[in-house]
């Protein structure tokens, strides 16, 4: 089998559709970290204070590594498996969401 038909058949194609899963998966779960962060706090009675500690750093980091990580999902989504892409564009956004509404709930 020649390097050509190889590829027609898909089978370098393989990696570009894995990759926009790994993105969102990856997404999902820093969201999903970052909601811990501010639950861990509330619950070990993390004092509120001017200056921001290491855990508000690593929230931050994982709220801005949203916007890179959407951008490659999007780039090498699979768009023939459109109710997937969505799917897990959706959990993404709703993740960042709770992540967002547990900061706002928490006051921090």
């Amino acid at each position: 089998m020649s390097h050509k038909s190889a590829q027609a058949n898909g089978a370098s194609g393989e990696t570009p559709k894995r990759v926009w899963v790994y993105a969102a998966i990856a997404a999902i779960t820093l969201s999903l970290f970052a909601v811990a962060i501010v639950i861990g706090n509330v619950v070990a009675g993390t004092p509120h204070s001017a200056d921001e500690n290491a855990w508000a750093h690593l929230f931050q980091l994982a709220m801005a590594a949203q916007l890179p990580l959407l951008v490659l999902l999007l780039a090498t989504a699979d768009w023939q498996e459109r109710q997937r892409v969505i799917i897990f564009l959706g959990g993404q956004i709703a993740a960042v969401a709770a992540a967002f509404i547990a900061l706002a709930w928490s006051g921090y």
